[in-house]
């Protein structure tokens, strides 16, 4: 069993920061790619930004320059601090891991979410 939680998040001000951290933790080899993802009720779920094992990073056009990525492969953590915030960033933030795990007759990757924490940007 894999779990990821998340931590961070809160209300600020539009100009603001804040930051969110995520942690696996559970049975598995190893944690490959991890991300983080947003949705607004009503809309579908997106993707805010990527990180794989070896540091590279992935950013959506609506946080580049103003989010970082990074992670810490020691703790099976990463973690996304926000910058410059606006009120288009409220949603809820969901962190988003491809985890090697073991069955009766393989090794496969799964991937796996966090629950979820709100972020409240007000104008």
């Amino acid at each position: 069993q894999v779990h990821l939680v998340e931590s961070g998040g809160g209300s600020v001000q539009a100009g603001g920061s804040l930051s969110l951290s995520c942690a696996a933790s559970g049975t598995f080899f190893s944690v490959h790619a991890m991300g983080w993802y947003r949705q607004v009720p009503g809309k579908q779920r997106e993707l805010v930004a990527t990180i794989t094992t070896s540091g590279s990073t992935f950013y959506a056009d609506s946080v580049e320059g103003r989010f970082t990525i990074s992670r810490d492969n020691a703790k099976n953590a990463v973690y996304l601090q926000m910058n410059g915030l606006k009120p288009e960033d409220t949603a809820v933030y969901y962190c988003a891991a491809r985890v090697a795990v073991a069955t009766s007759t393989t090794i496969r990757g799964d991937d796996y979410w966090g629950q979820g924490t709100q972020v409240t940007v007000s104008s």
